[in-house]
């Protein structure tokens, strides 16, 4: 209860005495190129290889004569819209983004520019933090958007390569009796998921204290708690907007 109690008083020192606007403009924009554009490979090849696999994988377990094969291609497109391009993406991204985050600000907590910082009046918290979490919350959506095309289009491409499937028929399984607010749903974890991991990962690192052993102690426990509090969200997200 300790930890949650800072953590939100941490968020709450995000919107305080905050500095000028084109500050903070630079700062977003530098964030958004190590967050978003230079998660882009990482995503690109985990995402194309989870729709192939996804893919085969229904069309063994479908071997039913009284299964029509567009079903594949249907299964596919439901989980990868509602799970696995928002999800399995933001436990990705937290490896990769979050570690770096917390690495990056435990590093600075133990060298003291934080504590330079607030000598010189500057609230840290906003400075440091803020522009992080506002470019997860803008890039990270983004990623998921092109997860989810890659990862059907990457299943497209196995069945026609493998025959599990013809092309016309994949096709007409991805738009069949779509539910446009499937699409709603994924933006909408991906802004919460976004928002869990580079606030969450900021703040071990933040007050990461010791050396640095414990800046990688600080980095692997953003990831850890990053991937429960992704795994909770979704629960919760699921409940309240399907449920």
């Amino acid at each position: 209860m300790r930890s949650l109690g800072k953590y939100i008083i941490f968020l709450g020192n995000l919107v305080v005495r905050r500095e000028s606007f084109s500050t903070y403009l630079s700062l977003f924009f530098d964030e958004c190129i190590k967050i978003g554009y230079n998660s882009i490979f990482i995503v690109t090849i985990v995402s194309s290889f989870m729709g192939a696999v996804t893919t085969i994988q229904t069309a063994y377990n479908l071997v039913s004569p009284l299964i029509p094969n567009y079903v594949i291609s249907l299964v596919v497109r439901d989980m990868t819209v509602l799970e696995l391009a928002p999800t399995i993406i933001a436990i990705v991204f937290a490896g990769k983004v979050g570690s770096n985050i917390a690495g990056e600000l435990g590093t600075m907590r133990i060298t003291e520019q934080i504590d330079a910082l607030e000598v010189m009046g500057i609230n840290a918290n906003s400075y440091l933090v803020l522009p992080k979490v506002l470019a997860s919350m803008v890039t990270y959506p983004m990623l998921v958007v092109l997860a989810g095309f890659l990862s059907i289009y990457g299943g497209y491409l196995t069945s026609v390569l493998t025959g599990v499937v013809t092309g016309t028929e994949y096709v007409y399984g991805i738009r069949f009796e779509f539910i446009p607010f499937n699409v709603t749903f994924a933006l909408i974890k991906a802004f919460v998921f976004a928002f869990l991991v580079a606030s969450i990962s900021a703040f071990k690192g933040f007050y990461t204290s010791g050396g640095a052993l414990e800046v990688g102690k600080s980095s692997t426990s953003a990831v850890t708690t990053s991937c429960i509090a992704i795994l909770c969200a979704d629960y919760a997200l699921a409940k309240l907007l399907l449920g």
